[in-house]
């Protein structure tokens, strides 16, 4: 059994839906390499579900990415893509030993998260941050067609609703 609190987070002004997202250039990360990309670079391909996750060792970023790869969400014109603080050496370890076919971007800083909306306070230290789980799906001028921000830690999706909104728009 899992020993952990559920903790209530603060309410966040987050972006929404109907809002464009932020764009932003970090280091993407394949099973392969890893080179400085931005999201406009994979919106200008088509829609994109951009998933905030915590640090690769939490328990959350396994279940989510998990779910993810086992509902073989993305295609041709649907990007998948993860946001975390970790560096791009763990991300190859995650992309590796989750078997997963999806990109990571790597964000140490919490930059990217700050300017969603998303970010979450590690408690016991100080000035450590990472990203709470989110969820948005873009379209490609990066308008939010769905958006999802956890509201407790941890907290997951509705991936049958988020899968909804992949598949029917939102």
């Amino acid at each position: 059994m899992v020993d952990f609190e559920v903790v209530e987070l603060p309410e966040t002004d987050h972006v929404a839906e109907g809002d464009t997202a932020p764009d932003f250039t970090r280091p993407l990360v394949s099973g392969e390499y890893w080179e400085d990309a931005s999201l406009s670079d994979l919106t200008d391909d088509g829609r994109v579900l951009l998933v905030f996750f915590p640090m690769n060792g939490a328990f959350p970023a396994t279940y989510v990415w998990n779910e993810i790869r086992d509902r073989e969400w993305g295609s041709d014109d649907l990007t998948v893509v993860g946001v975390s603080i970790s560096d791009p050496y763990a991300h190859k370890r995650l992309i590796e030993e989750r078997g997963m076919d999806y990109r990571l971007f790597s964000d140490p800083q919490n930059g990217v998260a700050e300017e969603y909306g998303v970010v979450h306070d590690l408690d016991g230290m100080a000035g450590v941050t990472e990203p709470r789980p989110a969820v948005f799906l873009l379209d490609t001028d990066r308008t939010v067609e769905y958006a999802w921000v956890a509201e407790e830690w941890p907290d997951f999706p509705d991936y049958d609703e988020v899968e909804d909104a992949i598949e029917n728009g939102a």
